[in-house]
């Protein structure tokens, strides 16, 4: 399986859908469907039933999960595209627009 570009803990842009050009953290990423969940972005409204761990039940509100091909990573203030260089014996990621190592 390919390494993804986009970790949890990254800030990046939605370049594409309903949420064009809204930017956000990354919560997580779910590696076997090539998505990911951004906060505050592709918010969508559950109906939940009262339980032992939410007596209250109700609507609530929570993100869902965007394509990864439709988020592109922050550097700077600016969303570039992600590469991996080696740097000596350890492989990092490096924004392709500056060059610089990312992590």
């Amino acid at each position: 399986m390919s390494t993804l570009k986009i970790k949890k803990g990254d800030t990046v842009k939605v370049i594409a859908g309903k949420d064009k050009d809204k930017e956000g953290k990354v919560i997580a990423v779910n590696k076997k469907d090539n998505t990911v969940l951004v906060e505050g972005i592709n918010m969508v409204t559950k109906h939940t039933k009262p339980s032992m761990a939410n007596q209250q039940g109700g609507i609530v509100h929570q993100e869902g999960p965007v394509d990864i091909s439709n988020v592109m990573y922050v550097h700077k203030g600016k969303a570039t595209r992600v590469g991996f260089k080696m740097d000596g014996d350890k492989k990092v990621r490096f924004a392709k627009s500056t060059g610089d190592v990312i992590d």
